[in-house]
C-alpha cells in the first residue's frame, strides 16, 4: 500500500500515542481459555455476544465491572467483566477493550474466559455467575529468575500474600498488600468477582495462594481462578488508587513493612526517586519526538481539525449529539464555526492497536472520492482519542429504515433501487475504477449511510483493504460482520472483491425483504436470508419475501414492482454463491440490475444450505485450527451499531 505524501508520518507517530492515563491499564494479555462446545446458530450467538459485550462496556465506564445477560436459550450470552480494584475507570476502559478484542477468538465455541493483568473477562451460554472454583484454575509463573535472597524473598510473599487474603473477602473482594526487609519488596493484588459471597471469596483466594506461591522462590507468580485473580511480584505493579472508583471504605491498601535500620528507608528512597527519574527519562525519549511530528504534521495539513475544535462543534460530545455507537467508538453531530455540520467519530482508544486501522481509514478514504462514498472532511489525533470528521448526513443510515416498520414505510420500491444501483455504483468504482482495488470488508445496512434525498453512500473504511491489479487475493485475517462474510473468506481467509460481492447479495436481498440476515428473533432454528431466497425463488413464491411495505401503496403497479425486485432477488442470488469466481463482479452486477430486458444466467445453490451442519463444518473441520489462529490477531468479527465503526 502507497501511504499519501500529505500524511507521510502518520503512521510512525500513531503508533506510538498512548492513552493519557495517569496509571498503568495493565491491558496485557496472560492466558486465554476457551470452551470446548460449539455454538448452535451463528445467527443468533454472535448478535447475543456482540450485544452482551456492549451492555457491559456501558456499565465499565462507571462502575469498573458489568454483567449481561442477553438471547434465549441455547444462544443466550452471559458476560462478565471486572478490572482489579486499583485501576481507575479511564485505564479499566482500556484494559476492557483489549479483552474485548481478545475474547472473539474463542468463537465458534460457546464461550472463554480472559486474564490480562488488569482486568478479567468471561462469556458463556450459561449462568456462571455462582462459581468460584473450576477444573481450568491453575498458577502462572512469570519471572523465573530468583531473588538475591530466596528464603527471605519467599517469607516476604508469604506474609503480603496472607494480608491481601485476608483482607480481601471482608472489603469488597479487593485487597493489597505489600512487605518490604532490607531493601527487598514483595507486591500483591487479590480480587475476587463481584458476582460471589464472602465466604466464596475466601475459599477462591485460599486456593489461588497456594498455587501461586507454588511459583516460588521465583519473582512473580499469577493465579487464575475461575472466581477470583491472585498476583505477586518482586516489582511494583499496584497503581495508586486515591480519589479512584472505589468508594470510602472500599480502598483497602495492607501494607507491612520490616525495616532493619533507619539507613534502608533512605537507601530504598533514593533508589525509588532514581528508578522513578530514569522511567520518565525512558517514556520521553521514545514519545516526545513523534508527538512533536505529530503535531507538526498534521498541522499544516488540508486534513488537520484541532482536537479543540471538535470538542466545541460537538458540545464537549453531548449525549444529546450523539447519533450512534459501534464496535470501536461513537458518531456525534457537530457544528463548526462556519455553520458547516459535520460528523465526527470518536475512537475510543487511541493506543498502537487502533492506530493502524484509524491510518486505514484516513489513508484509503482520503484517497477515493465518488458520489456513493462518505467523504472524509479530516482527522484529529492530538487529544486523547482519535477523531475522524465526515459531511453530515442527515438521515443517518439505512438499517434504520429497512429494520422498521414505521420508517420503513418511506422507502418505496423506485427509492430502494436507487439505494441498490448507488451502493452497486460505489462498489464498482473502489473494485476498478480507483487507482488501487479497494474491497471494502464490512458491507451491510449500517454501514450504508442515506443523505437529505436518501442517496446512498458507503461508510466506514476501518476494515478496508488495497491491492495491486497483479495480486490474486489477500491471505488476510477474518474481520467483518457475521452473516454478510462470504465463505471462502471466513474459512480460509482469502480476500477478493468477491467477498465485497456476497456481502452486496446479501444487502440486496435485505433491502427487499426488511429482514436482517445476522439476527434471529427466535430461539429456534431459521433458514438464513440467501437460504430462503433461494426457496422461494425455485418455487416461484417471491412475493411472499418482499417487504410488505415495499407493497403498501403500489397496488397500480404491483405485478411490475413484483417483476422487477424478482429479478433483483435473482441478481442477489447470483451474487451469494458459493464458488466466488461465479460471482459476477460489480460492474456486472449494476449492467444486470439495469439492463432489465437482459436474460440472466441460472444462479446455484448459496453456501451453508444447511446452516446446522454446513456452518459447523466450514468453520471447525479442518480449518478449526486455523481460524482460531487467525481470529486472535484479526480486528474482531463483530457486529456494530447502525452508524458502523
Amino acid at each position: 500500500m502507497e501511504y499519501p505524501k500529505k500524511l507521510p508520518l502518520l503512521l510512525l507517530i500513531l503508533s506510538s500515542l498512548t492513552p493519557l492515563a495517569t496509571a498503568d491499564a495493565r491491558a496485557h494479555t496472560i492466558e486465554t481459555l476457551c470452551t470446548t462446545t460449539l455454538e448452535y446458530n451463528t445467527t443468533a450467538y454472535v448478535p447475543n455476544f456482540i450485544g452482551a459485550m456492549d451492555q457491559i462496556a456501558e456499565q465499565m465506564k462507571s462502575n469498573g465491572s458489568g454483567l449481561a445477560i442477553l438471547g434465549v436459550s441455547p444462544d443466550r450470552n452471559y458476560g462478565l467483566a471486572q478490572c482489579y480494584g486499583d485501576l481507575n475507570l479511564f485505564d479499566c476502559v482500556l484494559c476492557y477493550a483489549e479483552a474485548r478484542t481478545v475474547l472473539p477468538k474463542c468463537f465458534p465455541f460457546t464461550g472463554g474466559r480472559i486474564y490480562l493483568d488488569g482486568c478479567f473477562m468471561r462469556s458463556e451460554n450459561y449462568s456462571f455467575f455462582n462459581e468460584f472454583v473450576g477444573p481450568n484454575d491453575k498458577a502462572v509463573c512469570g519471572n523465573a529468575s530468583t531473588a538475591q535472597d530466596g528464603a527471605r524473598f519467599g517469607t516476604l510473599v508469604k506474609q503480603a500474600v496472607s494480608s491481601a487474603v485476608t483482607t480481601a473477602p471482608l472489603s469488597g473482594g479487593y485487597a493489597r498488600a505489600s512487605a518490604t526487609l532490607q531493601g527487598e519488596s514483595a507486591y500483591v493484588l487479590a480480587n475476587c468477582w463481584r458476582t460471589i459471597n464472602r465466604s466464596d471469596c475466601a475459599a477462591c483466594l485460599s486456593n489461588a495462594s497456594e498455587a501461586a506461591l507454588g511459583c516460588l522462590p521465583g519473582m512473580e507468580g499469577r493465579a487464575l481462578y475461575t472466581g477470583c485473580f491472585l498476583r505477586y511480584s518482586n516489582t511494583d505493579f499496584l497503581n495508586a488508587v486515591p480519589g479512584g472508583r472505589h468508594s470510602k471504605g472500599k480502598i483497602i491498601a495492607v501494607v507491612v513493612t520490616i525495616v532493619s535500620a533507619v539507613v534502608v528507608v533512605g537507601v530504598g528512597l533514593a533508589v525509588g526517586i532514581a528508578i522513578r527519574k530514569h522511567r520518565i527519562i525512558q517514556k520521553k525519549r521514545k514519545g516526545s519526538n513523534d508527538t512533536v511530528k505529530l503535531a507538526s504534521t498534521l498541522y499544516n495539513s488540508s486534513l488537520n481539525f484541532k482536537y479543540s475544535t471538535l470538542e466545541r462543534a460537538t458540545g464537549s460530545f453531548d449525549l444529546a449529539n450523539k447519533l450512534g455507537q459501534g464496535g470501536f467508538g461513537s458518531v456525534y453531530k457537530g457544528v463548526l464555526a462556519d455553520g458547516r455540520e459535520i460528523a465526527v467519530k470518536r475512537l475510543f482508544f487511541n493506543n498502537k492497536h487502533r492506530a493502524l486501522d484509524f491510518y486505514n481509514e484516513v489513508n484509503i478514504i482520503s484517497s477515493v472520492e465518488h458520489k456513493n462514498l462518505v467523504r472524509l472532511l479530516g482527522c484529529s489525533c492530538s487529544g486523547p482519542e482519535s477523531l475522524l470528521v465526515y459531511e453530515f448526513l442527515q438521515n443517518k443510515s439505512l438499517d434504520c429504515f429497512i429494520f422498521d416498520k414505521e420508517r420503513g414505510k418511506l422507502l418505496t420500491w423506485e427509492k430502494r433501487f436507487e439505494i441498490i444501483t448507488g451502493t452497486a455504483e460505489g462498489l464498482a468504482y473502489l473494485h476498478e475504477n480507483s487507482s488501487t482495488k479497494i474491497i471494502h470488508r464490512d458491507i451491510k445496512a449500517s454501514n450504508i449511510l442515506l443523505d437529505l434525498r436518501l442517496r446512498p453512500k458507503i461508510a466506514d473504511f476501518g476494515l478496508a483493504r488495497s491491492f495491486q491489479e497483479d495480486q490474486s487475493h489477500i491471505s488476510t485475517a477474518i474481520a467483518g460482520t457475521l452473516g454478510y462474510m462470504a465463505p471462502e473468506y471466513l474459512a480460509h481467509g482469502q480476500l477478493t472483491e468477491k467477498a465485497d460481492v456476497y456481502s452486496f447479495g446479501v444487502l440486496l436481498m435485505e433491502i427487499v425483504s426488511g429482514k436482517q440476515n445476522n439476527k434471529s428473533q427466535v430461539a429456534v432454528y431459521t433458514d438464513s436470508l440467501p437460504n430462503e431466497a433461494w426457496k422461494h425463488f425455485h418455487s416461484e413464491t417471491i412475493e411472499e419475501l418482499i417487504d410488505p411495505n415495499i407493497l403498501l401503496h403500489s397496488n397500480q403497479y404491483r405485478d411490475a414492482i413484483v417483476a422487477d425486485i424478482s429479478r433483483a432477488v435473482h441478481v442477489a442470488l447470483l451474487c451469494t454463491q458459493e464458488n466466488p469466481l461465479l460471482r459476477p463482479p460489480m460492474s456486472k452486477t449494476l449492467h444486470m440490475l439495469l439492463k432489465k430486458d437482459e436474460q440472466l444466467p441460472m444462479p446455484t445453490k448459496p453456501p451453508f444450505t444447511d446452516e446446522k451442519t454446513m456452518e459447523l463444518n466450514d468453520m471447525c473441520g479442518d480449518q478449526c485450527e486455523h481460524h482460531n489462529a487467525t481470529s486472535s490477531s484479526a480486528a474482531t468479527i463483530s457486529e456494530t451499531a447502525v452508524y458502523g465503526r
